[in-house]
């Protein structure tokens, strides 16, 4: 299965998802760490509890940049759960490889958010990460709304990690602009700091509308 920008006739092509349309639902096996079981992601289920999606797709289970992504989205998954958000990462290996490594890697050992398994790329080939040349994930990490549309989208090569603390600062973005959706948010908002109110005067004139007290 491709992923492709246009309709086609074959149905082993698809489009891709994107940033501001609803995606199609889908289903992932999954290691659950905290219940030290095996459980399925809904997307559609999901939705339904009216909760925000994060999808963090990595290349491997058993290699060197992933723990530390993985542990680094520990560190933060309580202010994710908190804004309302079901966080689950995301590759190629199967349910089991993620028991295993979850169980023998320490770096792992605070990972609580479930691990989709996706063996078959057909998820990832939908978000648009799939390496055909390694059959691995690149890291792409996405942000679906209680509505289930894509609001957030980054792709990163192999060779660099993330950082959590971003994902955080976006999803408390985008959780505050469904609730106020007149508004948007400036470079590196934080809840507390000023929005803005895009209208005709503000051409121009968006240093005086972010500093006028």
């Amino acid at each position: 299965m491709e992923c492709c920008d246009h309709d086609h006739d074959d149905d082993d092509f698809m489009e891709c998802a994107k940033v501001g349309q609803k995606i199609r639902n889908f289903t992932l096996e999954a290691f659950d760490p905290s219940e030290g079981g095996f459980t399925v992601v809904d997307s559609e289920k999901v939705q339904k509890k009216k909760k925000w999606l994060v999808l963090v797709f990595y290349p491997a289970d058993f290699t060197f940049v992933c723990p530390t992504e993985l542990a680094d989205l520990a560190a933060k998954h309580a202010q994710l759960k908190k804004l309302g958000a079901e966080v689950v990462s995301v590759s190629t290996d199967t349910k089991y490889a993620h028991m295993a490594w979850q169980t023998s890697e320490l770096l792992l050992k605070d990972v609580k958010f479930l691990m989709g398994a996706d063996p078959n790329g057909n998820v990832s080939r939908f978000f648009d990460v799939w390496d055909a040349e390694s059959g691995l994930d690149l890291r792409g990490t996405f942000i679906i709304n209680p509505e289930g549309v894509l609001v957030s989208s980054e792709v990163n090569f192999y060779n660099v990690g993330r950082n959590a603390d971003e994902l955080v600062r976006k999803l408390e973005a985008n959780a505050y602009l469904i609730k106020n959706p007149n508004e948007v948010c400036p470079a590196k908002w934080t809840p507390g700091a000023k929005t803005l109110t895009p209208n005709d005067a503000m051409v121009g004139k968006v240093y005086e509308a972010l500093h006028d007290k």
